[in-house]
């Protein structure tokens, strides 16, 4: 779901009326003060946070680390812009309460779109994982996340989104197993992965175990299963989908099974991280990522729950698919040499492209996939941060990656901000900060994409996962000494 907004001009600032459109408990600022926010040309006063009393969770630590930020940086557009990123998730989408079974339970909104994707949602919290040790309830509150993933992988492991509680919705005609609790249910590795991402590093920054009870042992061998069976060794699996839709990729060929793969040790993903279907279902990016993700969780499964034969069901898996990436996933290029396509199908073709969704493969050091010197990598990264990547966009207003979920020629921050996570050059990073500074629409906040020669012409004004990968990209540079770097910006 993604909408384009129009534009409107308040003194002699260009705004979006999108911010206008958000729900009471989201809206940043009223209209009527816009104006005195998003001038990059006058003095920065306020931020475009929703009132104290609006926001929906409070984290004194996240607030302590804006705070430290503000000071830090000299820049004070970027200052703004970090304010107003950073605990968008928090101010905006989380929804913290106890379940009855007196855990706690954390709802987490994708932004503009009220469902919980446990992509967005383990991608939206990560950042404030560091600093859950300073902060109690904060601790709390993403235990809570993990507990209702771990409760939606119980429920549908091929969900990719989820209600909060049995309310149906607008998918349900989907010619698919649906059930009221799921928003949406389209099968993407990496919904799997994000969870055992987030647990893991919650249990290595906390030392917190508690999260690894019966209910995380159902969820990871739902998990398995659903791998396995995304193998194809045995016919094609219990999964199908299709939807009633104008659009191609929101459905899957063939009767709801998509195009055929050979069943040589690769998992299966019918649609990718942007929700699209895929071409050719085993795809790259997602293959590394359960890798990684299933070597996390065997390591908590041996020294958490001394179950051994689930920990090594969890490493042989990730052996097979890791085996099989080397085997299939390189692609001889002319012109970059060996380079990692993006889809695969186990016959011999090879889709080359990369799509701005993480995860991608630009993205893969990021995420712990690869090292980020593998010489595999960065050929692939040449290739798809150039012109011959079908999806790299270039114009006035910035470069980077788009995708087919939105189109030709709108490029997303998110691309460029994986960019700049991955990258070995000063100044490579700063030209991508810069890029992404000069391409907010003057709103201080990220969106889903922007037009490659206009910015004022983006998508998804509300979208959490971006603005917060904005302020974790920033707190990582200050953290890593890179701050005069940041302060040189102009």
């Amino acid at each position: 779901m993604a909408l384009k907004h129009s534009m409107k001009l308040i003194g002699t600032c260009t705004v979006t009326t999108a911010l206008l459109l958000a729900s009471p408990a989201s809206a940043f600022v009223s209209g009527d003060k816009l104006s005195e926010h998003v001038c990059a040309t006058d003095a920065i006063q306020k931020d475009n946070r929703p009132k104290p009393a609006e926001r929906l969770f409070r984290s004194q630590a996240v607030e302590n680390e804006i705070i430290r930020l503000q000071k830090l940086l000299k820049n004070a557009r970027l200052a703004w812009m970090f304010t107003n990123c950073f605990p968008n998730t928090l101010d905006t989408t989380v929804h913290f309460r106890e379940g009855e079974d007196g855990k706690p339970d954390t709802f987490v909104y994708t932004g503009d779109i009220h469902a919980m994707w446990l992509r967005d949602s383990g991608a939206q919290v990560w950042p404030y994982v560091q600093l859950a040790n300073s902060d109690p309830e904060l601790k709390r509150m993403l235990a809570g996340v993990i507990n209702r993933q771990f409760k939606c992988i119980m429920m549908d492991p091929y969900a990719n989104a989820f209600n909060d509680g049995p309310v149906g919705g607008h998918w349900m005609s989907d010619l698919t197993d649906m059930k009221p609790e799921l928003h949406e249910r389209k099968w993407e590795i990496d919904s799997l992965c994000y969870p055992l991402r987030l647990a893991y590093h919650y249990w290595q920054v906390t030392g917190d175990a508690s999260i690894f009870d019966e209910e995380w042992i159902q969820a990871i061998t739902n998990i398995l299963r659903t791998f396995k069976e995304q193998q194809r060794k045995d016919g094609v699996g219990p999964y199908k989908f299709e939807r009633k839709t104008n659009r191609a990729l929101d459905t899957m060929t063939n009767n709801g099974l998509g195009n055929p793969v050979k069943p040589v040790g690769l998992i299966a993903s019918a649609f990718r991280p942007s929700d699209d279907a895929t071409t050719l279902q085993f795809l790259v990016p997602s293959n590394f990522f359960a890798v990684s993700s299933l070597r996390k969780a065997a390591e908590i499964l041996q020294t958490v729950n001394k179950k051994p034969e689930l920990a090594k069901e969890c490493k042989d898996l990730a052996n097979e698919v890791e085996a099989a990436l080397k085997k299939y996933a390189v692609y001889k290029h002319p012109k970059y040499g060996k380079i990692y396509a993006f889809e695969v199908d186990g016959f011999g073709n090879h889709l080359l492209m990369d799509d701005a969704n993480v995860p991608s493969l630009i993205a893969m050091p990021y995420l712990g996939d690869v090292n980020v010197n593998d010489p595999i990598y960065q050929n692939t990264r040449r290739f798809v941060w150039s012109e011959d990547n079908p999806y790299f966009f270039k114009g006035k207003a910035g470069e980077g990656i788009g995708g087919p979920h939105i189109g030709y020629d709108m490029i997303w921050p998110m691309s460029i901000m994986m960019k700049a996570f991955t990258s070995k050059k000063d100044a490579e990073i700063k030209n991508c900060i810069k890029m992404l500074m000069d391409t907010d629409a003057g709103t201080g906040f990220m969106h889903e994409s922007f037009h490659k020669d206009d910015p004022k012409n983006f998508t998804r004004a509300w979208f959490a996962w971006q603005n917060t990968l904005f302020g974790e990209l920033i707190l990582k540079l200050v953290n890593e000494g890179k701050t005069d770097l940041l302060n040189s910006i102009e």
